[in-house]
């Protein structure tokens, strides 16, 4: 598959995606959207990748958001593709960045920085690591521009409403640290470093038993926001298709048998902060 505005690297169960606009600091367009949209199904469908990575190429930018200059080709402009929009039924204005059904890991290797549109799509990872120079703002604001890619939805429910609404409304630039602060922000490592220890932690995450991780990834998602009994309801319901699982029965085998994987050299899986 040849991509002209990102790039998809396989390295054996990790994939990289990447916002491949520096020049333009990897802001996203109408092909850039397609091929996004390209490059998350072959992620999602492919049995081989376990663990996605977003980054953006250069030391500038992870993603500055749209292409205000291309916005008429982003946005739905008739009524029918409006409604669509609405029902949920297209996948997002930059990219597939409102699929829900993603239930394996990705990480954010946040790079340089990461406005309006770019800070949605890190939002859409479960993790966040940022270079020591990044930052992050719902710039958008300014121009008159809303979110769309579920940055109203993700955002609140990272680091909570009062501190997303603070970000939301005045569209204010936050540096790492104050990023990292409020929980925006999983772990800071010096720049040019953000690929190379998200992809320790994908390998890590990718050595791991996939049929729980994924459920209970699932489980979180579906069930937040919801009354606890209903998001109990659901934890049953992953837990229960994955319990069974042959992954399952290797992992109680290697309990029972003391046969455990921390004693195996296996590095640590805990997010550290240089």
């Amino acid at each position: 598959m040849n991509f002209k505005e990102i790039a998809y690297e396989q390295h054996g169960p990790v994939v990289v995606i990447r916002f491949n606009r520096p020049e333009q600091r990897n802001c996203i367009g109408p092909v850039t959207h397609l091929e996004l949209i390209d490059a998350w199904t072959r992620f999602r469908d492919d049995d081989t990748a376990l663990v996605a990575i977003i980054t953006g190429t250069g030391d500038r930018a992870f993603c500055a958001g749209g292409d205000l200059k291309a916005a008429a080709q982003l946005v739905p402009s008739s009524a029918e593709e409006m409604a669509a929009h609405d029902r949920g039924e297209r996948p997002g204005i930059i990219g597939p960045s409102r699929w829900v059904d993603v239930y394996k890991p990705v990480i954010a290797a946040v790079n340089g920085v990461a406005y309006a549109g770019g800070l949605e799509w890190a939002c859409f990872a479960d993790m966040r690591i940022a270079e020591e120079h990044a930052s992050f703002g719902v710039t958008c604001r300014r121009w008159n521009i809303g979110l769309a890619d579920g940055g109203t939805q993700r955002l609140p429910r990272i680091v909570g409403m009062g501190r997303a609404m603070e970000l939301i409304l005045t569209g204010k630039v936050i540096d790492a640290q104050e990023a990292y602060r409020i929980g925006l922000v999983n772990e800071i490592v010096p720049s040019g470093r953000s690929l190379k220890r998200a992809l320790e932690l994908a390998q890590v995450l990718a050595g791991l038993p996939q049929p729980a991780m994924r459920s209970d990834k699932e489980a979180a998602i579906r069930g937040y926001g919801l009354p606890l009994a209903e998001g109990l309801k659901i934890e049953a319901q992953c837990f229960n298709r994955s319990i069974h699982a042959p992954e399952t029965q290797e992992g109680l085998r290697r309990f029972i048998e003391r046969d455990h994987p921390d004693r195996g050299g296996r590095p640590a899986t805990g997010i550290r902060r240089d």
